[in-house]
């Protein structure tokens, strides 16, 4: 029988290791071609509106594959529950034979999420950042701008989400010593006020418009995961010096590169994968001066590397 992981489970697991370079090589290895990770399966609800993805693969030669399974429902919070729930299998790339079943309730994506937005951060934000602008105020804008802080130094963030009593729990939750949080109802001043922004909303409409941002800027957009989410005026991208994806394959179907090459605004040409950058300097950000778009729709590898981090984790015990 398969060991079936509680989240409680999960958590104390996550606690003796450390997802970022994990993830990292995660996308190293991706870009290499060195896993394999066919197209995202994915189901689309309109009432009530939500959307499961189905994202599944394996690491050559390694000891195991993953499916994945996570799910959104943006109305979930009135019926008091959570907007995400998933779970990840562990099966043996030897057998076959499920391992285990990691019952996260969408943690673990919301963690490699978060962790992919360091990741990115690492190579691509300027290194001077006065404030981190947040877009969407909910559990993966909080995890978000936790993990940024592995990776620059600011003292103030500030968020942009849809009412007052979002933002003042999102302001609660996280304001501490050493990081004030400024929130807003106009995502303008997001881009006025930062040079390292996050997008992270299921919004099916552009929330950052390119007149908004300054040069030097680098922006991270994690919620257009379908072909209908947008997040970003394509305008943005047109004028970006450079413009990085997690997977030039799904970025063909879904994400912000897809709406800007739909809407003719930039060419394939323009992309990059997040993998390469990591390999090579000569990819990353040169200067302050640039500007900088990532474009991240979630790949298979991540959850690969931390389902199999935790169960190895487990495993020991």
């Amino acid at each position: 029988m398969p060991a079936v992981v509680t989240l409680a489970e999960i958590r104390k697991a996550l606690g003796a290791i450390d997802p970022l370079p994990l993830i990292e090589a995660g996308f190293a290895a991706y870009s290499r071609g060195e896993v394999v990770v066919p197209p995202v399966g994915e189901l689309e609800f309109d009432d009530p509106p939500g959307d499961v993805h189905i994202k599944y693969g394996y690491i050559k030669g390694d000891d195991v594959y993953v499916i994945k399974i996570a799910s959104g429902f943006v109305e979930n919070p009135q019926r008091g529950l959570p907007s995400g729930d998933g779970l990840m299998l562990v099966f043996s790339q030897k057998t076959g034979v499920l391992e285990a079943v990691l019952l996260d309730e969408g943690y673990l994506t919301n963690l490699r999420t978060a962790v992919a937005g360091a990741v990115v951060a690492k190579y691509l934000a300027p290194r001077n950042v006065p404030a981190v602008g947040i877009v969407g105020a909910g559990v993966q804008g909080r995890m978000q701008l936790e993990w940024l802080r592995r990776v620059r130094t600011f003292d103030t963030a500030v968020v942009w989400g849809i009412d007052e009593v979002e933002l003042a729990a999102f302001r609660r939750d996280m304001e501490r010593p050493g990081l004030k949080v400024r929130t807003t109802l106009r995502a303008e001043e997001v881009a006025a006020a930062a040079n390292l922004i996050v997008t992270c909303t299921p919004s099916t409409r552009p929330l950052l418009e390119a007149a908004w941002i300054r040069p030097g800027t680098h922006i991270t957009a994690v919620g257009s995961d379908t072909a209908a989410k947008q997040e970003l005026d394509p305008a943005i991208l047109a004028r970006a010096d450079r413009i990085v994806v997690d997977s030039l394959s799904q970025s063909e179907l879904r994400g912000e590169a897809y709406r800007a090459v739909s809407a003719g605004a930039i060419g394939r040409d323009r992309l990059v994968e997040l993998g390469r950058v990591i390999e090579d300097e000569t990819l990353r950000r040169s200067s302050d001066e640039e500007t900088t778009v990532a474009d991240l729709t979630g790949v298979a590898v991540q959850d690969i590397q931390i389902s199999k981090a935790v169960w190895l984790a487990l495993s020991r015990r």
